[in-house]
């Protein structure tokens, strides 16, 4: 059962006075009813005497949405058009409205901001938030270190997992992926539940009124409802009409009248009546060009940084990768134990150190047992090994920052794996290099311990991808990614970390990336071809999203090795899949330019 919430229905007839909390501590009390009505009888000059007197005062003062709550409970300062969206949000579209910011621009903090403020409020309980399957953990991490809500559960999560279907009645605070939430055996234990808020983000992927996750978002029960998205139009005025629908139904009159007096016959990209159009969305949606704001961000520069591997490496991956091959052509593997050879493919990138775990782990499987004398003498080499090309290479670009002349230059490490980063900071004690030290294991408070370090003392941060997600290091302007993960999005939010606002100086980025391995294909893709690394972040979710093929783009890059037979064949697979990323790129810059065309500076909150 799910724990006892507040009644909805009782709640929705008073919900827009219900307003308790103006900090985290008063959060946790009782509603403004009740409030008022222990204010009213306790007499006296006692403490609680003051404490009720003085909230029912500020209550008094706060029944409309001018004044935020929420920032008097945050311990970060949002820009004053993220403000003004929330205020808008809250005041003028009553909790339904559609975040359009440009990438990159902080739709997150936003809706961030409502959230809060009506969990400050009281006015909600029960919330859904839905995102691309890459953004679950991101979002978790965004609420908990911005927003303090950290009581969310996400449908990766173990807890939820074991729960099944019920799942979703179980806890009342869940981020899901969209792909998740629609599979038919949780559609149906969604669509019956009573959601006070639920948040959409990509919310682009409902386009199609014809889809079933546009279906699923439209038959949600849910008194507030956010969509975000960059880009509510791609192909067709249609797609505007079905998002609107979601949160407004008839607010754009049905599907042939929309046509008739908003859309140009024989061409469903051209607006009529455009003024009154402009009307009817203003009702439901802000938007923000970063031409409106003047944000700039300092330059980015990203190097690629290729090394040969010594000799007993080289063996060392190369009978990974034959073995690895063989095992994922076999068909009777598990889909678990593929998962399992998958992140030994991506050990064997970062160094011997790292496979050595999953090469014995693996070699016990019994439905392995084929494999197994290959596995435990790949095992035996890699704990025999002791140097390693990509340290070395690491150390040249650590003399080389210090050596640069730049006054406190710090240097962010990432790495995907923990024998890697304890590989590496044994390497730097060996070097002379003080360091701090970031992982998953560390608690709250040896997290920031070591963020503080890093700021204060150490020049570099050693760290895994626990500090690609909801740090901000932007004292920090170089960053080099030892090992690179093959889903763009963990790259992206790693050189989010530093590349953001707030970063005065250029950004430098050095990826390190042995020659004839799989990194080498990802990293020619991803940065010669689609020159990510010169990207807004938060524009390759969109580019990705344009491609044919909905998978991600890991499991794309994992399908084309194994299914070569040669050099050549992966090298021709690889250029189609670049040549595939090129033309995405081309559409969403096409679908960017027709969005600022057609919304313009016409949808900036009051």
């Amino acid at each position: 059962m799910r724990p006892t919430l507040p009644d909805r229905k009782a709640g929705a007839q008073h919900h827009q006075s219900t307003t308790p909390a103006i900090t985290p501590v008063f959060s946790l009390l009782p509603g403004a009813d009740q409030i008022l009505a222990a204010a009213a009888t306790e007499s006296g000059t006692s403490a609680r005497a003051y404490r009720l007197h003085l909230m029912a005062h500020r209550l008094d003062l706060v029944t409309g949405f001018d004044d935020l709550l929420a920032l008097e409970a945050i311990d970060f300062s949002p820009f004053d058009y993220q403000i003004r969206a929330a205020r808008t949000v809250l005041r003028r579209f009553r909790g339904r409205g559609l975040l359009s910011d440009e990438v990159g621009l902080g739709k997150t903090i936003e809706a961030g901001l409502v959230l809060k403020e009506y969990l400050l409020r009281q006015m909600v309980q029960h919330v859904l938030i839905l995102t691309p399957p890459g953004l679950v953990e991101q979002w978790r991490e965004e609420l908990t270190t911005k927003f303090d809500i950290p009581d969310f559960v996400t449908s990766n999560d173990d807890a939820f997992r074991a729960q099944g279907s019920e799942a979703w009645t179980h806890f009342p605070r869940v981020i899901a992926s969209l792909a998740t939430a629609r599979r038919p055996e949780h559609r149906q234990v969604i669509t019956a539940e009573l959601y006070d808020l639920v948040i959409v983000d990509e919310a682009h992927h409902l386009k199609n009124r014809a889809s079933v996750s546009w279906k699923l978002v439209n038959e949600l029960q849910k008194r507030f409802i956010l969509l975000l998205t960059a880009t509510p139009v791609q192909n067709s005025l249609n797609e505007l009409y079905n998002l609107v629908t979601v949160l407004k139904p008839g607010q754009l009159k049905s599907p042939k009248e929309f046509q008739c007096e908003f859309v140009v016959r024989g061409d469903p990209r051209l607006p009529k009546n455009r003024g009154r159009l402009r009307e009817l969305l203003r009702d439901v949606m802000v938007r923000h060009s970063r031409g409106q704001i003047a944000l700039q961000l300092p330059p980015r520069r990203a190097h690629t940084v290729q090394l040969q591997l010594y000799d007993d490496e080289r063996h060392l991956y190369d009978g990974i990768a034959a073995l690895s091959r063989q095992i994922l052509s076999d068909g009777t593997v598990t889909s678990s134990h593929r998962l399992g050879i998958r992140t030994l493919l991506r050990e064997a990138g970062s160094s011997a150190a790292a496979t050595v775990g999953t090469l014995r782990s693996l070699a016990t499987v019994d439905k392995l047992a084929t494999y197994q004398t290959e596995l435990r003498r790949l095992a035996d080499l890699a704990e025999s090994i002791q140097a390693s090309a990509k340290a070395d290479a690491l150390h040249k670009v650590l003399q080389a920052q210090a050596q640069s002349g730049v006054k406190q230059a710090k240097v962010l490490v990432f790495t995907q794996f923990r024998a890697t980063l304890d590989l590496l900071a044994t390497r730097l004690q060996s070097w002379g290099i003080p360091f701090a030290l970031y992982h998953g294991e560390l608690s709250s408070q040896q997290k920031n311990r070591a963020i503080q370090d890093f700021h204060a003392n150490s020049p570099v941060l050693l760290s895994t991808e626990a500090a690609g997600e909801g740090r901000n290091l932007q004292f920090c302007r170089v960053l080099v990614n030892f090992d690179l993960p093959w889903n763009p999005l963990r790259i992206e939010q790693r050189v989010g970390r530093i590349h953001r606002i707030g970063q005065t100086q250029p950004v430098d980025i050095f990826n390190l990336a042995a020659k004839a391995t799989i990194e080498e294909y990802v990293l020619d893709i991803l940065d010669r071809k689609l020159n990510m690394f010169e990207l807004v972040i938060g524009e390759i979710d969109m580019i990705l999203g344009q491609l044919a093929d909905e998978r991600d783009f890991e499991e794309m890059v994992v399908e084309l090795w194994t299914q070569a037979q040669t050099d050549e064949q992966l090298a021709v697979g690889m250029v189609a899949l670049g040549d595939a990323l090129v033309a995405a790129r081309t559409a969403y810059q096409q679908t960017k330019e027709y969005d600022e065309a057609l919304f313009g500076e016409d949808f900036r909150p009051e």
